[in-house]
This record gives C-alpha cells, sequence and structure tokens, in this order.
C-alpha cells in the first residue's frame, strides 16, 4: 500500500468504542448479527454464482467496464468481492471488518471509482442478495428481518467507504495547498532576491564598483540624522583625478577606465566600514564620512589616499575638497556637498597653478 494510503489509514483508525456507536447509531444488533451469521451456510454455496451474475451486470456499464480493464483485475476484483460477500455474512463485524472497509474506500478514490459508481454496485449486489434471501427463506417476517439487517449492514459499511472517500480527497487538497504555499513561498523568496539583486546593481556603480549617485542625498541626509542625535561629526569630501581629459584623449577611453577603477579601489582601501564611497560621475567622486572631523578626512583623503594611488599611478594626482559638519549645528545635504565641491575646485587651481596651465 503507498505510504499516503498507510498514513490516511492511521488517521482514520477508529476504536471499538466508536464501532459499537456506529452501530447503536444504525440500529444494528446482536439479533441482526446472528440472523445475517445463520445465513452464511446460504450463501456460501452460491457465492460464485452471486460474483459472476454481479460481474455480469457490472461490465455492461461501460463505466466500469473501462476502470475494470483487462481479464486480470477482473479475477482480482472477483475474489476481493467473494471475500466481501462472505464477510457480510459471518456476523462478526470488528476493527479488521472496519479496516477492509476503510481500505475498500482508499482504492476506490485511486482508481477513479465515482461515488455514483460505488452506490450502483451496492445497489446491484443488495438486489442479487435480496434474490437469495426470497428464493431460501419462506416465511415473510424472516425475509424481511434477514433484509433490514442487511440493508442496515450496507449502511455501515457505506458510511466507512464514504469517510475514507472524502478523507482522501480532503488530503489531496490540504497537500496540494501545501504543494501550493511552498511554491508561492519559494516564488516570493527569487522575486525577493531578484528585486535585491536588481536594488543592489543600482546602487553599484558598474565600473568602479563604488555607490551609485542616485543614492548620495538619500544616504547623506540618513547619515546627518544620526549623527545629529549622537552629536558627532560629518565630514564631505569631493575628489577629482587632475587632467582626467588629457589621460582620456591621449591615451584613450579603455586607459581611462582602467585609472577609474583603481582610483576607486584605492578609496576603498583607504576607507572605514561606516564611510560611504560614491562614485559622482565621470571622473569625480564623493565620500561621507561619519564621525569624522576635516583634519583627520584630510590625513585620510589626501596623503593617504595619494600614496595609495602613486604606488600603482605615478603620473595620477588628485584634488580634493573636505567640509565638516557637526557636531553642534548641522549644514542641508545639498549645501555640504556643493561646500565639497568648491573647495576641490580651489585644490584644481592651485595644482593647475603648480603645474603653470590654465584650469578648464
Amino acid at each position: 500500500m503507498k505510504q499516503t494510503e498507510q498514513t490516511l489509514l492511521e488517521q482514520l483508525q477508529i476504536t471499538e468504542f466508536d464501532i459499537a456507536n456506529r452501530k447503536t447509531l444504525l440500529s444494528l444488533t446482536d439479533a441482526d448479527f446472528k440472523l445475517l451469521s445463520s445465513f452464511s451456510d446460504v450463501i456460501t454455496p452460491r457465492i460464485d454464482s452471486l460474483v459472476a451474475r454481479f460481474y455480469e451486470m457490472q461490465t455492461s456499464v461501460p463505466e466500469i467496464a473501462l476502470l475494470i480493464g483487462d481479464a486480470d483485475t477482473l479475477h482480482r476484483l472477483e475474489n476481493a468481492q467473494r471475500r466481501y460477500v462472505l464477510d457480510l455474512f459471518s456476523g462478526v463485524y470488528d476493527l479488521d471488518y472496519v479496516n477492509n472497509r476503510l481500505r475498500i474506500g482508499l482504492v476506490h478514490k485511486r482508481i477513479g471509482v465515482e461515488p455514483k459508481l460505488y452506490l450502483s454496485a451496492i445497489n446491484t449486489l443488495k438486489s442479487l442478495l435480496i434474490e437469495i434471501i426470497f428464493e431460501a427463506l419462506t416465511d415473510d417476517t424472516e425475509r424481511q428481518n434477514m433484509a433490514a439487517a442487511l440493508d442496515k449492514l450496507f449502511l455501515f459499511d457505506i458510511t466507512l467507504v464514504f469517510e475514507t472517500y472524502i478523507r482522501s480527497l480532503v488530503s489531496e487538497i490540504e497537500i496540494s495547498k501545501q504543494k501550493s504555499e511552498r511554491y508561492a513561498c519559494a516564488l516570493e523568496e527569487k522575486v525577493r532576491e531578484r528585486t535585491q539583486q536588481l536594488e543592489q546593481m543600482t546602487r553599484i556603480d558598474s565600473l568602479t564598483g563604488l555607490l551609485s549617485v542616485r543614492y548620495l542625498t538619500e544616504t547623506l541626509t540618513q547619515t546627518l540624522r544620526a549623527a545629529q542625535r549622537r552629536s558627532e561629526p560629518v565630514s564631505i569630501a569631493y575628489i577629482d583625478i587632475n587632467d582626467f581629459k588629457a589621460i582620456n584623449d591621449t591615451l584613450g577611453h579603455g586607459r581611462g577606465d582602467e585609472i577609474l577603477r583603481i582610483v576607486a579601489a584605492a578609496i576603498k582601501k583607504v576607507s572605514r566600514m561606516e564611510d560611504r564611497c560614491f562614485r559622482y560621475g565621470g571622473d569625480e567622486f564623493c565620500l561621507i564620512l561619519p564621525n569624522c572631523q576635516e583634519t583627520h578626512a584630510q590625513d585620510i583623503y589626501i596623503t593617504r589616499l595619494n600614496t595609495v594611488i602613486k604606488q600603482e599611478l605615478e603620473d595620477v594626482s588628485l584634488s580634493v575638497g573636505i567640509v565638516q559638519t557637526g557636531p553642534h549645528e548641522f549644514a542641508e545635504p545639498n549645501l555640504l556637498v556643493n561646500q565639497a565641491d568648491s573647495r576641490m575646485y580651489e585644490a584644481k587651481k592651485k595644482f593647475k597653478a603648480a603645474e603653470g596651465t590654465q584650469l578648464t
């Protein structure tokens, strides 16, 4: 038996108390059991002809014939039907009897026997048994009592079969629901991961690996609010690569992109975990330095940064503008960036003057 069917049977396990209660509800008494058992000697010699007639009538129904299919299946069904009929007149309707009925419900559900076909088969079997009862018994009262006992036992069986059938359907629905929920959760997780990936892609400058300028104002605003609550200074560093246009014009944009990546890597190397480093555009960079005074920023982003860059780019230098706000009064984000840009521009003018070239 399939594992799911075994699990379902375990869930449907009926106790002796429940069996007794069901019998009481259907008015099945010991007298009925004795009456049915007394008829066993009448049924046993007729069992083969009864089963043969039953399946002759069943296979005349196209839907049922299609379900039965081949001769081997028919043979197995005939044997099962013999056992069932003999059980009906055994007089013993205990846990073993009940579990067999439960298995019948599962089998009918698994092979696709619809309730209407099952009820039709029960009605056919009952009609054949009633014929035997009326043939074997001559007293009308005995006939009626035997038929009534058989009818109550069929109802007992039908309730068991249909409870199993219905529970199986409910179980399938629950399994499908769980699968759907798992699929939905997996899909949501994939969408969430993909959304995060896309968001990360929009937050990162593809060339340098630094943060994208589109998030500069948002990040700076958050940093300033946090610094204001803690009464800490914040410095902004605005960096520009000197003579970058000339590098592009003489060495090509490929070399220019390589220089941008090297400068960005150097910025990352000298920055702290809490610093936020942005590519502002072209060859310009903007850095947010929380809890950092202007003098410390100058040491890091003028002295140390230039030292690191010189290790790979001897002919490349930077112009840096740094401005501090806080810890007591804080300027607006855009004003800070503009001030840092202005100071960078002043540094660039000094660089040009030292080179003896005109600032463009």
